[in-house]
């Protein structure tokens, strides 16, 4: 209390129903919020450091295969950001205890490739591992991409999903137990009973937020033995105050720069007047072999509405471009139906892809060059972000075009203007915080983790920083807190509920 010059907790409670003068009121705030973040963070850090005690992880400290793969294989250089990362994972795979790391990395920041050399790393050492996709697309593309290096470098990859054949799902199985196909990638086929490891090290998942906590831990039991070491991957990024509340636990690693060659994509506003001549740079860029992606926004409250949103736009694209083959991807198809458009869009047999939200996790088409987002002031930020992030993949430069109507609030104006002025994710999703407030910005997953009384993520990042640093310090000191003078924070920490959920097992 003295080194923070916090107020009593009985006068802070009279000063802020009944402030004397604001600074008196102000200091009260800052004691009750200190007090209130100080405690999250204490149990959250808690529970990393029993976490860390308690469970005992592989150890993988062989890596012939990688610096053969590094020296001979790889056809690029890694950023300084993905080397420092993995760095930080081969530090974890050195300690022999579980790893628990979320990594987020901007869409197209090459989280793939890490989790490959994190995998090969695995495998050195004579141990499996599984790279988790939401969707067979998604699962699909992480398989093409690393089965080159994986041919190279004689490596047995295998891939999981709902379509894959009942003969190719024996082979798999079995060659899973013997420990023959080192790595595996697919969706939640994985988690099927019959799919039984003979000895899994690591499980990396992508995009975690779209499986549950109870699929997740069905992965850890793959390994009767040791947990394996679990690596969480994420392109939505989440800021850093919400980090530290939600995943203070889970060790955070960064990948924050671009790979060479990259050009930041270019972000427009225009309004509906301007549509004529949004359609004709479309055909411009159509004729120099690009792709374009026309998306327009889930209303979910009247699919109805949507489903003719959707339509009526398909028909007047497909009047605009009588000549252009348009592939259409809505929530209604079933999934192998979407599969399907998709397909033919990566394939390039179609040059215009109309869709609803739901390619925002999705698939890499370098060819794709331009991203139309109709009603664009309907969307949330850090979803015009996300759409935003299917193009710019390749190396031509890429357009993002925000469509508006002249109305606009004053809240999807900063929305706008923030696309328009940064790429940079983190940004973006401190703007969004600020917009939104925290319980909105993971969806209802998380609301209950965040019933604060007093302190506001948005607004008290600092003082959650002083109060987090204030916890590691007395912990460091005295991790049981056994000591008399923490007497009352241990009694304190006891009687707090316990969350529903402990979001360090996030995993």
């Amino acid at each position: 209390i003295q080194q923070y010059a916090l107020m009593g907790k009985a006068e802070a409670m009279q000063q802020i129903h009944f402030p004397q003068s604001q600074d008196l009121l102000d200091r009260a705030r800052f004691r009750l919020k200190f007090e209130e973040l100080f405690y999250i963070q204490l149990k959250l850090l808690r529970q990393k450091d029993q976490r860390k005690v308690e469970l005992a992880g592989q150890i993988f400290n062989e890596v012939p295969t990688l610096v053969h793969f590094y020296k001979e294989i790889m056809p690029f250089d890694l950023t300084g950001a993905q080397k420092r990362v993995i760095h930080e994972i081969y530090k974890d795979f050195l300690a022999g205890r579980q790893m628990n790391r979320l990594l987020q990395g901007d869409v197209g920041s090459g989280k793939t490739i890490v989790a490959f050399i994190s995998m090969l790393m695995a495998a050195d050492n004579g141990a499996q591992s599984c790279l988790m996709a939401p969707t067979e697309i998604l699962a699909d593309q992480h398989y093409q991409g690393l089965k080159v290096y994986a041919d190279q470098l004689g490596i047995n990859l295998g891939k999981l999903t709902g379509s894959t054949r009942t003969s190719q799902r024996r082979v798999l199985h079995e060659q899973l137990r013997e420990g023959t196909m080192q790595m595996l990638v697919g969706t939640h086929a994985l988690l099927e009973d019959v799919v039984q490891f003979r000895n899994l090290g690591l499980t990396i998942m992508d995009e975690q937020h779209r499986f549950g906590v109870a699929q997740r831990s069905k992965l850890w039991q793959k390994n009767p033995y040791v947990i394996p070491h679990v690596l969480v991957m994420t392109a939505t990024p989440i800021p850093r105050t919400l980090a530290m509340t939600l995943y203070g636990d889970l060790d955070v690693s960064v990948i924050d720069e671009l790979p060479a060659g990259r050009k930041p994509i270019v972000t427009v506003h225009r309004y509906d007047a301007n549509r004529l001549k949004v359609f004709q740079f479309i055909r411009d860029q159509v004729a120099l072999g690009r792709q374009v992606y026309i998306v327009y926004p889930l209303i979910e409250e009247s699919e109805t509405l949507d489903y003719k949103d959707l339509t009526d736009g398909y028909e007047s694209v497909s009047r605009a471009f009588p000549d252009l083959q348009i592939s259409i991807v809505h929530g209604r198809m079933k999934a192998e139906e979407k599969d399907f458009e998709m397909a033919r869009f990566v394939k390039k047999e179609t040059q215009i892809m109309v869709a609803t939200t739901v390619i925002e996790v999705g698939v890499n088409v370098p060819n794709a060059s331009v991203m139309v987002i109709e009603s664009a002031e309907r969307f949330g930020l850090s979803q015009l972000h996300q759409l935003r992030g299917r193009v710019g993949r390749g190396a031509d430069q890429s357009y993002c075009i925000l469509m508006t109507s002249y109305k606009l609030s004053k809240d999807s104006r900063t929305r706008i203007e923030t696309m328009v002025r940064t790429n940079n994710g983190f940004e973006i999703a401190d703007i969004d915080l600020k917009l939104r407030g925290p319980g909105d910005l993971m969806g209802t997953q998380q609301s209950g983790v965040l019933d604060l009384l007093i302190a506001d993520l948005a607004k008290d990042g600092r003082i959650l920083s002083e109060s987090r640093a204030a916890a590691q310090t007395i912990l460091a000191d005295d991790p049981e807190l056994t000591r008399p003078e923490h007497g009352n924070i241990r009694r304190h920490i006891e009687s707090l509920p316990p969350t529903a959920v402990n979001w360090s097992r996030i995993s």
